[in-house]
């Protein structure tokens, strides 16, 4: 995985300020990723992306609770996440599973977090880390999931767009 969105030059940086919640997030990915397709357990993930530059520049804390919190509740998150695939959750793509996962994760924990907030930044995450239109997907699952999970949150949204027109 290259350190930013850009995939024409691997470790570009984005023209905007990343936040330390954002840097969080994007590390919790690359843990996730790392555990997805070495096993590697959270100690040696915490360790190794420790040392990564910039790590400081993240929300410690939030990428821990992130990242010990997907891994152990990640039973259950993909059982809740299948519901809304079009193919077994095994079948995914590494960056889009982790993406999931760990929006899932957010969206049943941070409920203090408006859920297009989580929505959107796993759609950043995985336009800057997926396949080309991996965000897509990501956006349609966790919205169906959101809904699920969210109701009246996302009930008030629809209303007040459709007040808006």
């Amino acid at each position: 995985m290259n350190a930013g969105p850009s995939r024409k030059t691997p470790g570009a940086k984005p023209a905007v300020s990343r936040s330390p919640r954002r840097r969080a997030r994007e590390f919790a990915l690359q843990g996730l990723y790392q555990w997805r397709l070495s096993g590697n357990d959270e100690a040696a993930i915490e360790a190794h992306l420790g040392d990564v530059d910039e790590f400081d520049k993240a929300d410690r804390d939030f990428f821990v609770k992130l990242l010990r919190g997907v891994l152990a509740q990640r039973a259950d998150l993909q059982e809740q996440l299948q519901t809304y695939l079009d193919r077994p959750f095994g079948e995914l793509s590494p960056i889009e599973a982790c993406v999931l996962l760990a929006g899932a994760f957010e969206l049943h924990n941070y409920p203090q977090t408006p859920y297009r907030v989580i929505i959107n930044e796993s759609i950043e995450l995985a336009k800057g880390y997926g396949g080309t239109d991996g965000h897509k997907y990501v956006n349609g699952v966790l919205d169906k999931l959101a809904a699920s999970l969210r109701p009246a949150e996302v009930e008030a949204r629809r209303a007040a767009r459709g007040r808006a027109r």
